[in-house]
């Protein structure tokens, strides 16, 4: 059994950083799912997250949630192969677009665009057609803005990887799954240069849970 110990939900974007960095560190964990929007749940299947949310990491004792705490504390923990650059720039930009996500890009590109157009529908449930064009709409700036940082070089290459490339990924691959999420992806040429290395990384199809249906030609 190993001592790490990930308790996560697999449709959870956040819970997918967390297997991307596991996955990329290359370390062995049990895996606990736990539902956190089941009120009702058993305890074995409740989050020990004390504000019942998930991903939430045990490591021989020592639990950690939030999952830039967890991404940091994993590659602080486990330090080779590491997924922070040596150089202040990068390390910068690395920061930068994990910082992007949380604060600008998981609603519309997630809870919007994807929760809408692929989600709910999978559910057999209809779609907020009013809430899915807001989430396009706004993902237009989230894209720019991770464009021009793809642009730069310093992150976001597909070659070195970067724990702002397992931040960024999982969003990418729930607004992809969209078609109109992949139209909005293919007009930023350094983005998907970068998606297109990244959607085929073994680390995906690892962490697959089932909404990937279309990974880019590489």
């Amino acid at each position: 059994m190993s001592d790490l110990t990930l308790y996560g939900h697999r449709p959870s974007v956040y819970t997918r950083v967390a297997r991307l960095v596991l996955a990329e560190k290359g370390l062995s964990y049990d895996y606990r799912e736990v539902d956190p929007f089941d009120p009702d749940a058993k305890a074995e299947h409740r989050s020990p997250h004390p504000f019942s949310r998930v991903p939430l990491l045990e490591h021989d004792g020592f639990k950690v949630y939030e999952t830039v705490a967890i991404a940091r504390y994993l590659d602080a923990a486990f330090p080779t192969p590491s997924l922070t650059p040596d150089a202040p720039r990068a390390v910068a930009r690395m920061a930068q677009v994990i910082s992007i996500v949380d604060a600008y890009g998981y609603w519309p590109l997630v809870r919007q665009v994807f929760s809408q157009g692929v989600f709910r529908p999978a559910d057999g449930l209809e779609t907020d057609k009013t809430e899915f064009a807001a989430g396009l709409a706004a993902a237009e700036g989230v894209l720019e803005a991770l464009e021009t940082v793809a642009i730069k070089g310093y992150v976001l290459t597909g070659d070195t990887p970067t724990l702002a490339d397992c931040h960024l990924a999982p969003m990418i691959a729930a607004f992809a799954a969209a078609p109109e999420g992949r139209a909005a992806l293919a007009r930023r040429p350094a983005l998907s240069k970068w998606w297109c290395k990244w959607a085929t990384r073994s680390s995906m199809r690892q962490t697959d849970a089932g909404f990937d249906a279309a990974h880019p030609e590489s």
